[in-house]
């Protein structure tokens, strides 16, 4: 009996391919159970979650990542009593025995807000009036919550904490947990989108890619970068003198070729390399449009504050909407911008200007297409700055920060929690990062607790080993 081996060298296939009983023998494997294997790996994945836990009251999620930490004090968090206070000293009382990043050791000033706030919206929420857009359209909209703390206090792991639920590298980012467990809504985008902006203010935060990939969850769960400019998605399209047709063969070859690997070892990576081959191909013709906003009407153009194309904050929020409208569940805009450790009153306000009239545009745009009802908005950083004079900036803080959200289900034009007179500490209603990400679960269907990935012998979660808790007084 002729023996086929189960595992063919794509330049052998090439090379002895032709019409012979080895070949025979391959036709025969790839029509029965590696073709079975094949379809099954191409399907769209529909989640691991079969049914969810709970009804869920929201679809997706548009993440706005203000990246550097957003200063809380001038921005989402008025502190009178630090502004009748600045330029004295910090009362040691504030700081003894707390952790403070660059300014250890040296005298502790306090530094006022560098903006004024007001009341906006029949809601009164208080923001800085360097929000005109946010304030004055969309306050109503917004559930603050400024008792905010986190575990880190340098960049790169408090972006890995807030990203992935823990300071250690190489865990599944959550935008992998959900597509994982919620599965996709789309077969022609991925299910979790990255998209990341620079403006002229500021140090330039950098984003490492493995704030966005799929750590131990199979490999096409993690998240695909779309850059604002140029070629959205590198090496995704055709090479010059190929044809739709001819890519269309050739992928088809490779899935057949992996579909072997794939009935014998069960590998998941394998699964991954033929998932991801067939949705590169159908990137082919729905990237490009996707990126074709001429269709868009002028008011919209007008709504943003841009035409496109330009790889600004509000060109990706609007590319935001469009990707959440395809099927899309987990988007992730990063601005680069919010690290501000000198001159934070001129760069808070550019910054701000950056943002604002996006942000704006994005929840304005989702409650006229009635899709705000079940897209949560969330919009923080992964940590605020400190109450003490850095020069004329601010510096890292861990302690308590702001993050907002809207729709999904969180109450609009409310407020919760509070830190200190200072802004220094959360004291009221403390939320933390996992509380976070316990509360967006929910507001899927997903019971944090319940939802695990076996790991190194250990029932793995995006919430860890901390008690962690929905914050139902943020739900409607």
């Amino acid at each position: 009996m002729l023996k086929f081996p189960q595992i063919v060298a794509r330049r052998s296939f090439l090379q002895t391919g032709g019409v012979s009983l080895g070949s025979m023998a391959l036709t025969s494997l790839m029509t029965s159970g590696a073709k079975a294997a094949e379809e099954d790996a191409i399907q769209r994945w529909t989640g691991a979650l079969n049914p969810l836990h709970s009804v869920p009251r929201a679809k997706r999620i548009i993440w706005l990542y203000m990246a550097g930490g957003m200063t809380h004090i001038d921005t989402f968090d008025n502190k009178p009593k630090l502004a009748e206070l600045h330029g004295q000293p910090m009362p040691e009382s504030v700081t003894n025995g707390q952790q403070i990043a660059q300014l250890q050791g040296q005298k502790l000033n306090c530094f006022g807000p560098q903006h004024a706030f007001r009341q906006w919206g029949q809601s009164g929420q208080s923001i800085a009036e360097i929000w005109p857009r946010l304030g004055a359209d969309c306050a109503d909209d917004l559930c603050i919550v400024r008792s905010l703390h986190t575990d880190a206090i340098n960049h790169d792991p408090a972006h890995t904490f807030m990203n992935t639920g823990t300071m250690i590298p190489g865990r599944p980012a959550m935008g992998s947990w959900l597509l994982y467990g919620l599965g996709a809504e789309t077969d022609s985008l991925p299910g979790f989108v990255v998209m990341v902006s620079t403006g002229g203010f500021g140090q330039k935060q950098p984003i490492a890619a493995r704030q966005w990939h799929s750590g131990f969850l199979p490999g096409q769960f993690q998240g695909v970068e779309f850059r604002g400019t140029g070629e959205p998605v590198l090496y995704a399209g055709n090479p010059r003198g190929v044809s739709l047709k001819q890519q269309r063969d050739v992928v088809d070859a490779v899935r057949k070729l992996n579909g072997i690997s794939n009935a014998r070892l069960d590998d998941p990576e394998i699964a991954t390399r033929i998932t991801q081959y067939e949705l590169a191909f159908r990137m082919q013709t729905s990237v490009p449009d996707l990126m074709d906003v001429s269709k868009e009407p002028e008011h919209i153009f007008d709504l943003y504050g841009t035409k496109g194309g330009d790889g600004s904050f509000a060109s990706n929020c609007l590319l935001a909407r469009r990707l959440a409208e395809r099927g899309v569940r987990f988007i992730q805009l990063y601005h680069r911008d919010w690290d501000h450790h000198g001159a934070v009153k001129a760069h808070s306000e550019g910054t701000a200007k950056e943002v604002d009239q996006g942000v704006a545009a994005l929840i304005k745009d989702l409650k006229q297409r009635d899709m705000l009802k079940d897209t949560i908005i969330v919009f923080g950083s992964e940590f605020g700055r400190t109450p003490m004079a850095q020069g004329d900036g601010r510096d890292h803080h861990l302690a308590g920060f702001t993050m907002w959200f809207a729709g999904g289900g969180f109450k609009p034009g409310f407020s919760y929690g509070a830190t200190d007179e200072f802004g220094y500490r959360a004291v009221e209603n403390r939320v933390s990062v996992h509380d976070v990400h316990a509360t967006l679960l929910h507001q899927l269907g997903i019971d944090h607790n319940r939802f695990t990935y076996r790991f190194q012998g250990l029932d793995a979660k995006l919430t860890g080993v901390e008690e962690s808790r929905v914050v139902q007084e943020l739900l409607t």
